[in-house]
């Protein structure tokens, strides 16, 4: 078993649990606000004060899909703190990584394991492995060809795992914490996207009796549909009891 040190006393870890979900419903309000008073006189003379929360959460994403990805980020968190809190879960959202989309999720298990989330769709699509390349592609319904998937998630998440490293000191842990606990690098695919049914067995592993895409592209990345998630943090936790 790792030992962890307790970290010094003044040290304060990024907004996590119930106080980041608190931030993220301000700013779910906020960025509301703010669409409700899309050229008004309110909007125009810069009269609405930014919280904390918004500036923190809501500019980490492009204006045209902040809403509804604070939306899954709300709806995430909060079942994630109601599923697992006797588990001393620590839920971090939005963290920023340099010039990289932000982590969306990044959760903690202290002693036991940690798991990078990230949360994407591309609409009514099926996404698709290709082997030979080691891509993702994306199918939309009723078009033909596919296309990369550009950023590729799987890459996103690897790099998230050495930024991560890099950056320990953030979350108070020592070099042997952060690279020596088992870690889950997760894809969740939101509705109406979904992966195709038709990849190769191969690809696919068991999590505590869990099936599920395991995709290796700079490590293991495993691919979710978005009502799976408690069901596979459950599988993959109950491996570190």
């Amino acid at each position: 078993m790792t030992t962890v040190k307790d970290p010094l006393p003044n040290f304060q870890l990024p907004p996590h649990n119930e106080a980041a979900l608190e931030m993220i419903r301000e700013a779910i309000e906020h960025e509301s606000a703010l669409a409700l008073a899309a050229g008004s006189f309110a909007l125009g003379t810069g009269s609405f004060i930014s919280p904390f929360g918004w500036v923190a959460f809501a500019l980490a994403y492009k204006p045209l899909v902040r809403i509804q990805k604070l939306a899954r980020l709300e709806k995430l968190t909060a079942a994630l703190l109601d599923e697992f809190k006797s588990e001393e879960i620590q839920v971090f959202p939005v963290i920023k990584v340099e010039d990289k989309n932000p982590i969306d999720l990044f959760i903690r298990f202290p002693r036991k394991t940690h798991l990078f989330i990230s949360i994407r769709s591309k609409g009514d699509s099926e996404i698709i492995y290709n082997e030979k390349r080691e891509i993702l592609q994306v199918k939309r319904k009723n078009k033909g060809g596919l296309r990369t998937w550009e950023p590729c998630p799987l890459v996103e998440l690897a790099d998230y795992k050495s930024w991560f490293d890099k950056n320990r000191n953030l979350f108070g842990m020592s070099s042997r914490e952060a690279q020596k606990t088992p870690t889950a690098k997760v894809l969740v695919l939101w509705p109406p996207t979904k992966a195709a049914d038709d990849h190769n067995s191969h690809l696919f592993s068991e999590v505590g009796g869990m099936k599920t895409l395991a995709l290796r592209r700079k490590g293991t990345a495993f691919v979710i549909q978005q009502e799976e998630i408690t069901e596979f943090i459950k599988a993959w936790l109950a491996q570190y009891k």
